[in-house]
Parts: C-alpha cells; structure tokens; sequence
C-alpha cells in the first residue's frame, strides 16, 4: 500500500467519457463511510437529459467467471469524499492485483445524491457509492447483480446482508433483484469521551432515555457542551439523534416501511411525534452546540477528538480514527430504551453501498472488487480496521482480533446487541432521493432556529415524501 497515486479532483459533469489515466491516492483523512453524510454545501445537479434511454443491464457475458483478467484495467469509481476505507481497499487490491487501478473521483454525499442519475447516466462509473437506491434501479441505471450473487455464492450469506440492496419491479426495497453491494456493515451510536464523563460523575453508559437526560442536565452544568452535532449545510446530522430516539419510543419495522415505500407506511405516527418533541427539548434547553445549524461533519469531530463535547451520535466507521487519535478515552452505547431492561431500542445499520453502473466499462472486475472486499483476509481486516464496521460476507468467513478495551470492540458488540432485538433501521434520508436535502435538513434546521416545532416538521417531511412516491 506504498504506492504512491493522484486522484482526480471534482470536476464539472460532462457527457463524454474521460480519460481513465490518472490514478487514486490515499486520503489523509481517517474515517470511513455507511450511509455517512458529508457536511459542505450542497451543489445541485440538473437530472438526466430529456429524451434519453436509460442503459439497459447486462449479466456476466456468456455466463463466463467474472474476473479482473490479466491485461491492464482501470476501474473508474465515484466515491464519498473524506473517508478512507475504499481508498485502503483500492490500494490493496492494487497490491494484491497489480494489473487493476483507480481512477476515483470523490463528492459529498449530498452531491452524490443530486448527481447520481446524471453520472449513471452520462459517465457511468465501474464503482459508485450510492445514495438512495430505489430510483436508480428502477429507472435502469444501475446492473443487476443476482448473476454475480449466484456464481459468488453471495446467495448463501445471511438474506439480512443483502435484503436492503434489493428492489423489486415497483421502486420497493427489500425484495427483487440486487443492485449493489455493501463495503462492510455500519452502524450508528453515541460516542462519548470517558474524562468528560467522569468529571460529571458518568461511570457507565446511561440505561435509560431519562438517566442519558440526566447526563445531559449535568454536562450543561458544568460547563460542558453536551453534544457537538453536525447540522450544517446540506446536511441535517440531527437526524442521527432524532432516529435513534424513534426507534426508543417505537418500534423500528414502521421507520423501515416508510424508507422501502410499504404501501400504507408512513414517519408522521405517535411514537416518532413522541421522539421528535424529546428531540425539540434538547435543543430548548441547550444541549447541543451553539452553533449547531452552522456546524459541519469534520468540525464536530475535531471538537469531540479536541475534547470539546461530551457527546456526538455517529457512525462505527469512525472506530477506527478514534481508536487512534482518542485511544481509551472514547466509548460508545446505543441509544437507551424508555425503561431499564427494556429491548425497545435499535440503531441505524445498514451496507456501505456500492453499485455498478448499467453502462460500466468493466462491470465484472467491478463485480470480483466487490467480492473481494467481503472474501479476502486483509481485506476483511481493513474493513474492521479502518472502518470499524462488520464487513460483508458469509457468516463463519474469517474476523480480525481486536482489543477488547477499544472503541471498534464496543461498536462490534452493540453491533451484536442489535441484531439479537431485530432492531436494524436504514437511514432516513435514504427514503428517496431528495428527502434529505430538501426535506428533512431544512425542516430539522428550522426546528433548531424555533421556526419549526415536532409536529409541523413530521408533517412537512410527510407531505414532500408523498408527493415524491406517488402515495
């Protein structure tokens, strides 16, 4: 992993093809990526073209193995920006398999988002992190995968792995062909810093949505920003804490039904009314950052690594980083239930998604990166490593040790604990396309800028994800 590469900087869409000469380098940033969002602003992208056809999907040629051959190949890869983990993966494949390189092009996840259809369309990478996934399928942008899931034997992984990469003819996840593949498994908590903590008296995690107010209460007390969460930009971060509260009051199946578009489904219940307005009085009463609505991702963990803020509610793929730069000062727990004991708790867990685009240049070395990633040894060891998430892959495949006392062990655990309570959500933003951006982060905002309450907000989001789904 010494070689040393360029990587394309974001450019302008264009509607020819590229060059594929320039090569990826490692980012010096160390985090890895779920359904993680950057914090920037967002740059918008007009869809496709008018009068265009889609690309039509093809299987493996022949029914041949797919592989990565021996002759010179550059796999073109639109990525997230800020995280390392494929960029770890792309080297080491490149180790391992010398003939294959990256030509990476990397944006914000709310860029991905305005450009996937364009991109898929346009300049249709081998590799591309994918946002919400439903509209791209169906609108024929993306490959259907079953073929390499037959002859990969990716059928005979746990169905839980897979079961959100899947839509089936009507736009609806969780059944019907698959069109992506996950880099690893990631899942969301709260971090917290173990000196702040216990300079408040916190010895253990909270046991309860009332003791995690209590903790709360006392950090603002003394001084301590109880939580510096991102919610700047494009991007609402208070989501992160807003779901893990629905899936406190509620149970998590409706909050998925609402994401895969089950017909009746909807976010506007009694159960997240009760979440958003426990939400609204955190932040009445001050316990996240001052500047929350101007806060970006890369500050928010500065200040936590700084040693700033009690609290932020993020992803596992930070385990890693902060394994490094926090070594036992960090920890994590779920989001607690209502009532100590109780199992009425889930957290946001779902694949680092990846698909390949309908009109890929080489979709099976793309389809053998991709099996790689969840197969092989050092690269399921980079997953856990660097990501700090679970990778992908059949459920005996092999696991890395890791020390018991870290971070990235106590990620692994919860993520376990979750599992055991069938308590897996997928993200909200990931319901359609523009839900996000144009929905749930200007609605989130305004509830911290006392422009919005709970209720208006459920019903605002509500209204902009029936309008978009047809319902």
């Amino acid at each position: 992993m010494s070689q040393s590469r360029t990587h394309r900087s974001t450019r302008p869409l264009r509607s020819t093809r590229p060059l594929r000469s320039i090569r990826s380098r490692r980012s010096a940033t160390a985090a890895g990526a779920l359904f993680a969002v950057a914090a920037l602003a967002l740059t918008a992208c007009a869809p496709p073209g008018t009068g265009t056809t889609a690309p039509t999907s093809t299987a493996p040629a022949g029914g041949a193995e797919a592989t990565c051959g021996e002759e010179d190949v550059v796999l073109s890869a639109y990525i997230e920006t800020g995280f390392a983990l494929p960029k770890e993966l792309f080297d080491e494949f490149t180790v391992q398999y010398p003939n294959v390189t990256f030509d990476v092009r990397e944006d914000q996840f709310a860029v991905l988002t305005q450009n996937a259809p364009r991109v898929l369309q346009d300049d249709p990478p081998d590799l591309m992190r994918l946002p919400q996934m439903s509209e791209l399928a169906s609108g024929g942008l993306l490959l259907d995968l079953d073929p390499y899931a037959e002859q990969f034997g990716w059928v005979d992984w746990p169905e839980s792995q897979l079961a959100q990469l899947r839509v089936d003819e009507e736009g609806r996840r969780g059944s019907g062909p698959l069109w992506a593949m996950g880099l690893n498994f990631s899942m969301t908590g709260v971090f917290y810093n173990k000196e702040l903590a216990a300079e408040i008296g916190m010895t253990e995690a909270p046991k309860t949505i009332a003791e995690l107010d209590a903790v709360l209460a006392k950090a603002k007390e003394a001084g301590i920003t109880p939580i510096a969460q991102f919610n700047g930009g494009a991007t609402g971060g208070l989501l992160f804490p807003l779901q893990a509260l629905m899936a406190s009051y509620g149970p998590t199946a409706p909050i998925n039904d609402w994401i895969f578009h089950t017909e009746g489904a909807t976010i506007d219940t009694a159960e997240n009314l009760q979440a958003a307005e426990h939400l609204q009085k955190w932040v009445e009463a001050g316990y996240f950052a001052d500047d929350v609505n101007s806060l970006d991702y890369s500050q928010m963990m500065s200040r936590f690594i700084g040693g700033e803020s009690l609290l932020i509610f993020n992803g596992d793929w930070e385990s890693g980083n902060l394994d490094s730069q926090m070594a036992g000062k960090a920890g994590f727990f779920l989001m607690p239930p209502l009532e100590e004991g109780g199992t009425q708790f889930g957290a946001m867990s779902a694949p680092l998604t990846y698909g390949i685009a309908a009109g890929a240049e080489h979709p099976d070395c793309a389809a053998f990166f991709l099996n790689w990633v969840a197969t092989d040894e050092k690269a399921r060891t980079i997953t856990v490593e660097v990501g700090g998430s679970h990778p992908m892959g059949p459920a005996d495949a092999f696991m890395p040790e890791v020390a018991a006392d870290s971070v990235t062990a106590a990620t692994l655990a919860a993520g376990t604990q979750v599992n055991e309570v069938n308590g897996a959500m997928d993200f909200l933003a990931n319901a359609t396309g523009s839900i996000y951006a144009q929905s749930w982060t200007p609605n989130i905002q305004q509830l911290v800028a006392g422009q919005q309450d709970a209720q208006g907000m459920l019903t605002a989001v509500e209204a902009d994800y029936q309008a978009e789904v047809g319902g």
